[in-house]
């Protein structure tokens, strides 16, 4: 029993002194979590147990995942700072490690939870013809996911009615409509979106079905226009003598 105890007390020391590297940070971590919102600033302190000795084994270096963070001369013994400004959405899941350069091993990591809202907020608007097929598409990548609903004219849509598609694979949400008519697909759209943090957002399409237009096979008529033009100089230089001399006697 003894024997136990020595052993169990022996390893808490060892890992105790290996984990001589810790972060502190501001917003405060929630254990290895840092919550934090895009647009926002954090701070992170990596600092070694004094219980170690001040040797260069103390050089700290930080990692931002796999990446080495380059830091200032003054920035690297015992005690080394990193200001991440402004947050943004591409640093959601970003993991900083700060280790000693000599020991890798000993190392300390937080990561980055970072809630954003999806980039809404604009007015679209499109011409299409009769029996053409349209898509709609918005962003709705957001940090936590959002809900999704599309509206027309103020309402939610049918899409029991076959009329329209939709497709949402968490990073874009689309609104398909096939061989369009204008008394059925014409209208404001909306892609709406509910966050629990940020609220509703949208984006608004104002569609227009207009006629089909005629179009002519540009080709095949400049051919005929050429074919025609060629005919007509042949002739005036097949009968120029007669020309000249009807000008002559005129």
């Amino acid at each position: 029993m003894r024997l136990l105890v020595d052993v169990s007390v022996l390893l808490l020391c060892f890992v105790s002194r290996v984990r001589a590297v810790f972060i502190e940070s501001c917003p405060l971590a929630n254990g290895n979590i840092i919550q934090t919102k895009a647009e926002e600033t954090i701070t992170l302190t990596c600092v070694t147990d004094p219980s170690i000795d001040s040797s260069n084994q103390n050089e700290l270096q930080w990692y931002r995942n796999s990446a080495q963070v380059d830091l200032n001369e003054g920035n690297r013994l015992n005690q080394s700072s990193l200001c991440v400004q402004p947050i943004t959405k591409e640093d959601n899941g970003v993991i900083f490690t700060c280790q000693l350069k000599g020991n890798a091993s000993v190392n300390s990591s937080v990561e980055l939870n970072v809630q954003f809202a999806p980039d809404l907020n604009d007015t679209e608007e499109l011409s299409v013809e009769k029996q053409s097929d349209v898509v709609l598409s918005c962003e709705i990548r957001a940090n936590p996911a959002v809900t999704v609903v599309w509206k027309k004219d103020g309402e939610v849509l049918d899409l029991t009615t076959g009329s329209y598609k939709t497709n949402s694979d968490g990073i874009t949400s689309t609104l398909s409509m096939q061989k369009v008519k204008r008394e059925v697909h014409q209208g404001t759209y909306m892609c709406e979106v509910t966050s629990s943090v940020f609220g509703i957002r949208s984006n608004t399409f104002k569609v227009t079905v207009e006629e089909k237009t005629l179009q002519f096979p540009l080709g095949p008529i400049i051919a005929g226009v050429v074919v025609i033009a060629s005919t007509i100089i042949l002739a005036i230089i097949s009968r120029l003598d007669k020309i000249i001399k009807w000008c002559k006697r005129n």
